[in-house]
């Protein structure tokens, strides 16, 4: 079963991944890694920590020779930026974990609440994601992402105007990405158990990213506006294989894949931190006070498409490992095969 955990903190020594249940022989560089965590340090609006960590894996385990082992592959990801993790921090910012952790845990600094609930553990899960995506391109199934609006507006060179107003103003703003999949066969997932639909798993996923406040597949909340007739995808059978014109289903049915591409959105709300900061309340002395400033973005909503893609990857690799097992990638390649001419023989 492919599992992972992440472990690190925001400003600590760094960020470690271990992911287990990756075949053997998948080739795997650094370079596969490193170029998906330099995607999660572009885009417009990003703060100035960014221009301090240029983001790099270690692989300490599970690979040799630049081959997959069958072993769990450790990563960590070193942190440059550590001057803040000695600060204390009292006040909780509005939106953030830091009030909701710090009562939870009984932690009267903040800082010990921040540092793991940071968006910055996401680089541990990008590089899972990396993995992911190179075992599953040899399946040719690929996982892509897009911008659909920030801050409401569509049009790159408005929701950049929209980042730099939001920046002189001392504030942030949020946006909707997508995730595409392409190349995923019928049948990954099962509505068997509640736990084993992929649908579900996807949603759950894309909402484990810090600031996604929603979700949806396919047409998503406009199927509740519309009758059955404008909704359900007609099925088709042309060239051999069976096919819908449309895609309102976003390429799940009963949370199993049904051929067509997946479409995933969602929704992040604008970042916590604000450099104008919110009314809150200092935890220790009870008297009120404007929220903590910790350094961060305006917008972060292009690095979250790319933490999409890479959760979004490991939840179609987990179900493609359940559905045709093996230890080895050459056993993964052969079943998938024997799948495959079986659906054309159907």
């Amino acid at each position: 079963m492919l599992r992972f955990l992440t472990a690190g903190e925001s400003h600590g020594k760094g960020l470690t991944a271990i992911l287990d249940g990756m075949v053997a022989h998948l080739s795997l560089s650094l370079e596969d890694i490193n170029s998906e965590l330099s995607r999660r340090q572009q885009g417009y609006g990003r703060g100035g920590r960014m221009q301090i960590e240029k983001d790099t894996v270690e692989i300490l385990s599970g690979v040799r020779q630049g081959k997959t082992l069958g072993s769990p592959i450790a990563l960590l990801i070193p942190n440059r930026s550590t001057e803040l993790f000695e600060q204390m921090v009292t006040i909780p910012r509005p939106g953030h974990a830091d009030l909701a952790g710090a009562l939870k845990f009984n932690q009267k600094d903040i800082r010990n609440v921040l540092e793991r609930a940071s968006a910055r553990e996401t680089a541990a899960r990008v590089a899972v994601g990396a993995i992911c995506k190179k075992f599953l391109f040899e399946f040719k199934i690929k996982i892509t992402s897009s911008i659909v609006h920030i801050g409401g507006q569509t049009a790159e060179k408005a929701w950049k105007k929209a980042i730099d107003d939001a920046r002189e103003a001392g504030d942030t703003l949020g946006g909707v990405f997508q995730v595409e999949i392409t190349g995923c066969p019928p049948g990954l997932g099962s509505f068997m158990q509640w736990d084993l639909r992929l649908d579900g798993r996807l949603a759950q996923a894309l909402m484990s990213i810090p600031a996604i406040k929603g979700v949806e597949i396919g047409l998503g909340f406009e199927q509740a506006k519309l009758p059955g007739s404008k909704v359900h995808d007609e099925i088709f059978y042309e060239k051999g294989k069976f096919s819908h014109k449309t895609n309102n289903a976003g390429g799940l049915e009963g949370g199993v894949t049904n051929g067509e591409p997946i479409l995933l959105k969602a929704a992040m709300k604008p970042i916590a931190t604000l450099v104008k900061p919110l009314k809150s309340i200092d935890l220790q002395s009870k008297k009120a006070g404007s929220a903590h400033v910790e350094r961060s973005d305006v917008c972060a909503v292009e690095a979250a498409a790319v933490v999409g893609e890479a959760v979004s990857a490991f939840e179609i690799a987990r179900a493609l490992l359940v559905k045709f097992g093996g230890d080895s990638l050459e056993e993964v390649l052969d079943n998938f095969s024997s799948y495959q001419k079986r659906l054309s023989m159907i």
